[in-house]
């Protein structure tokens, strides 16, 4: 099964059995998949790791929420204090519902991820 075909599997997946989370993650993904060229993604850890020269974020849903994990989120400004997480690299955002997206300054967050794996 090709990548594109593994991530199209499990967004299936979620969007029968899961579908209040399906509809967070796929609109972060569009997020992800708009914030530059050559951002690949790819079935791995039990969500989508998205990357361009390195892996930079990850959406993963849990029991309550979807998070999105920023790989080197430890080095990233937190201009809005919406980072979570104390381990020495990664950082994460909570998501209880779609307009948490745009509350909690997703696009902003996904940009900087990205900016600073391309560097």
């Amino acid at each position: 099964m090709t990548t594109g075909n593994r991530v199209q599997a499990f967004l299936n997946e979620m969007r029968d059995h899961r579908a209040d989370h399906f509809a967070i993650v796929s609109r972060v993904r569009e997020i992800v998949l708009q914030a530059g060229p050559a951002i690949s993604e790819e079935i791995k850890y039990g969500g989508i790791l998205f990357s361009t020269r390195a892996p930079f974020c990850g959406i993963f849903s849990y029991a309550g929420h979807v998070t999105l994990e920023f790989s080197a989120g430890a080095a990233l400004p937190d201009r809005h204090g919406m980072l979570l997480g104390q381990g020495k690299l990664r950082r994460h955002i909570k998501l209880f519902s779609v307009s948490d997206i745009q509350s909690r300054h997703v696009a902003a967050y996904v940009e900087l991820a990205r900016q600073a794996a391309h560097a």
